[in-house]
């Protein structure tokens, strides 16, 4: 009687070279955040997968189409913080979103980096700068609201304080390695109190 090969010694069919579409994009992104968007072509990106072109069409059907997934990673991370903040005072809210656009940060550091690098000089990037102005009003007023509530200080611009706050949170993909050490929630604590701790309202 033949003998029935044990489960673990059955061959996993790979595609080709066994990268799926998610693992496609995460390459792509770091190949645009070395090269440049601009700079990068169809046929380097293809070279560092190891695909042909072709191959490579067969999931995306263009180098813009890679950047607009991409972008959506970030942007959807952030949109869907905001979304998620109701329910609470206009301080907690405020406190909701720079903790989770933290956590966005760090879980989706390289998409991010990304976005942040976005000139303008296609529909594409430009649809997603449209997005990041749209969610920095929405976080605009909820500084103001918070200011309306007395819980924070009503001195400061509330689209300064927005830019000063993003600013801060932003800057964390020059620096940040996930080997460092510490995880996005330590991070987040840290960025709300020196964050917020600077607009408290000390008249109350």
């Amino acid at each position: 009687m033949d003998a029935v090969p044990a489960p673990d010694q059955t061959p996993v069919r790979r595609g080709r070279p066994g990268y799926d579409r998610d693992r496609m994009l995460e390459i792509a992104v770091q190949v645009f955040i070395e090269q440049g968007y601009d700079a990068t072509s169809v046929a380097s990106l293809a070279e560092r997968l190891g695909l042909s072109k072709s191959a490579l069409y067969h999931h995306f059907s263009s180098k813009e189409e890679l950047l607009e997934v991409a972008l959506d990673e970030a942007l959807g991370g952030l949109e869907g913080v905001l979304a998620d903040a109701g329910g609470r005072s206009a301080r907690e809210r405020l406190e909701h979103v720079l903790h989770g656009a933290v956590l966005v940060l760090v879980d989706k550091l390289a998409y991010v980096t990304l976005l942040l690098r976005v000139r303008g000089n296609s529909e594409v990037e430009r649809a997603a700068l449209e997005r990041r102005r749209a969610f920095d009003r929405r976080v605009t007023a909820l500084v103001r609201a918070a200011q309306d509530e007395g819980t924070v200080r009503s001195d400061i611009d509330p689209s300064v304080a927005t830019r000063l706050l993003f600013g801060m949170v932003n800057s964390i993909v020059e620096w940040y390695r996930p080997s460092g050490g510490e995880g996005g929630a330590d991070l987040a604590r840290v960025v709300l109190a020196v964050a917020l701790g600077g607009l408290a309202d000390e008249t109350g």
